[in-house]
């Protein structure tokens, strides 16, 4: 079996496994539900429980396609960052994007006590809350792209975004330290994630903003593979350096930004699915690549949904600490095992 036909089953196995984890993490949850009636409810029937129905169409179908949105956005923009900055532990966060989400939401939360009580319950409402998310990352995003204008290095970017998420922690530091526990233990499970909060006008915006954020990581795949052998070479193929850079760190931005800000921060899923593509589709080509690591990203995000949701109990996992826990072993295990084929 040649390369391509390889690629080619092992991409339409994928897109299988994606369709079949879809379902399984729609029918999974506290409230057993029989994969008939799922599919029912999915196909525009009446289920036949109301209850039923209701579960499925406004919390579980919604909390699928956000784990689908998030894990193919971070995937992606962590892609667009590791080769951006020829840097394989560059992540989605790497900007400080993250950190000013954690800002802004920290000063609507953790400050709510200094706000007039009109204004505090109007920010303390999910919108609010998102508002304050996307606000604060969109102040870091352009802190970072003033700062790239005056910078010909791409490195010096990439120090200056973890110099603005180090200032924006030390903020976020300080307020929890004069925070009352109940403040504190609202930010805490805003940070650990959450996906099955998101109304459907949530997941529309959320949808626009992941598709614009894809489309221009899809228009980036020639300057990324440009990108591969260095800033000189691509610059000697043509390619308008400041131009692409700007588009990837504005690709990265909407997809990032708009995650953290409807679900909260996610750790691993974009530092660890690209390596996790490149092992598996053996090829560092983004025009294989790009695709791949959206599919992972949307399967592995499934598949930590699904154990977060503990399967045959009540209890509900942080999302933020299952991707990690279950997450880093693989990728370890994966990078040990690529090195013993090699040696």
């Amino acid at each position: 079996m040649n390369h391509t036909t390889r690629n080619t089953a092992l991409f339409i196995f994928l897109t299988m496994g994606l369709c079949f984890l879809f379902v399984i993490n729609i029918s999974l949850g506290s409230v057993s539900i029989p994969v008939k009636e799922i599919f029912t409810s999915l196909f525009g029937g009446n289920a036949t429980k109301d209850t039923w129905e209701y579960i499925i169409i406004n919390y579980r179908l919604p909390k699928a396609i956000a784990a689908v949105l998030v894990g193919m956005g971070l995937s992606i923009s962590g892609l667009l960052m590791q080769t951006l900055f020829r840097n394989p532990l560059a992540g989605p966060y790497v900007l400080g994007l993250s950190s000013g989400a954690s800002l802004g939401v920290a000063m609507v939360i953790l400050g709510a006590a200094f706000l007039p009580p009109f204004i505090a319950s109007v920010l303390l409402s999910s919108y609010g809350i998102v508002l304050a998310s996307s606000l604060g990352s969109f102040f870091v995003l352009l802190a970072v792209l003033a700062v790239s204008q005056r910078l010909r290095d791409t490195m010096a970017i990439l120090i200056v975004g973890l110099m603005f998420g180090s200032l924006t922690s030390a903020i976020v530091g300080t307020l929890t330290y004069f925070s009352t526990a109940e403040q504190l233990q609202k930010f805490t499970f805003w940070s650990l994630g959450n996906l099955g909060n998101l109304s459907w006008t949530a997941i529309l915006i959320l949808t626009i903003c992941t598709a614009i954020g894809l489309l221009m990581g899809i228009f980036s795949i020639k300057p990324l593979n440009a990108l591969l052998l260095g800033e000189n070479y691509a610059k000697s193929l043509g390619l308008n350096y400041k131009k692409a850079r700007l588009v990837i760190i504005f690709a990265t931005s909407i997809l990032a930004g708009s995650i953290t800000a409807f679900v909260g921060p996610i750790a691993f899923i974009g530092l660890a699915v690209p390596h996790i593509a490149k092992l598996v589709f053996q090829t560092s080509n983004h025009n294989i690549l790009f695709w791949s690591t959206l599919v992972f990203g949307a399967i592995i995000m499934l598949i930590c949904d699904i154990i977060s949701q503990a399967p045959g109990s009540d209890i509900t996992l942080p999302i933020n600490a299952v991707t990690s826990i279950f997450g880093a072993p693989i990728v370890i295990w994966l990078l040990v095992r690529k090195r013993k084929m090699m040696a």
